[in-house]
């Protein structure tokens, strides 16, 4: 396994076929949402775009490695569905964003966060060159500066819930705008992590789970992500 965690491809197609291989992507709808979305479009030019690793994306920022976003988007698909309406807090790139707009169309909304302008800037750049461009100009994808610990209340609540960087504890905001019904993937911890999912019963109550254990960056403000690490 610690060879092909290392090992590069030469394509997107061949790297989605890999994590197939593996058990890592289960679904058809993953492995086609990731297909679609060209990881190469949303890594730093320099990289190789299809290394399954984490990569510096600057700000004191990454870029998960694309089997981390093959589970999260495995934990998540249920919550997924066209219609639906999904948050990507800490969206980085753009990258997620993207395939959550691509599973949630034509009427669902995704929409990214993240609190680096520039990193906004970024993605969208990145997006429209991808093939969720059309959902971006449509409106059904946006991706906004903000401070993702307070979520997006504009467009509350959320079937799914996304966050790309690690929290000390849930931030209660995010356990707001998350459906009933929904599921929320974050992870949680300072030095050790896991990967949390949580699941908001109908009746408001919620149910957690450990998923893995994971190393993102801290979910930070904007200040203290640029300056204090």
């Amino acid at each position: 396994m610690e060879h092909f965690w290392s090992r590069g491809w030469a394509d997107n197609s061949s790297l989605v076929g890999h994590l197939q291989q593996y058990g890592v992507i289960k679904s058809s709808r993953v492995a086609d949402v990731m297909q679609k979305i060209d990881r190469g479009l949303f890594v730093p030019e320099g990289n190789s775009p299809y290394l399954d690793t984490p990569m510096a994306i600057g700000y004191n920022a990454t870029i998960s490695a694309p089997h981390m976003h093959a589970t999260c988007l495995e934990l998540l698909k249920e919550h997924l569905q066209p219609g639906m309406r999904a948050l990507d807090i800490g969206s980085g790139t753009g990258y997620l964003t993207a395939c959550f707009a691509m599973m949630v169309a034509p009427q669902g909304r995704a929409v990214g966060v993240d609190h680096i302008p520039e990193l906004v800037t970024v993605s969208i750049e990145n997006v429209k060159k991808s093939e969720a461009a059309l959902l971006l100009a449509d409106g059904n994808l946006s991706l906004h500066v903000g401070d993702g610990r307070l979520g997006w209340p504009d467009l509350a609540p959320y079937d799914a819930i996304h966050v790309g960087a690690a929290a000390p504890e849930v931030p209660k905001p995010l356990i707001e705008q998350l459906k009933p019904g929904g599921r929320m993937v974050i992870p949680v911890g300072d030095f050790f992590q896991d990967l949390q999912v949580i699941d908001k019963q109908l009746d408001g109550s919620l149910k957690v789970h450990s998923e893995t254990s994971v190393r993102y960056v801290p979910l930070t403000s904007s200040q203290e992500q640029l300056h204090g690490h």
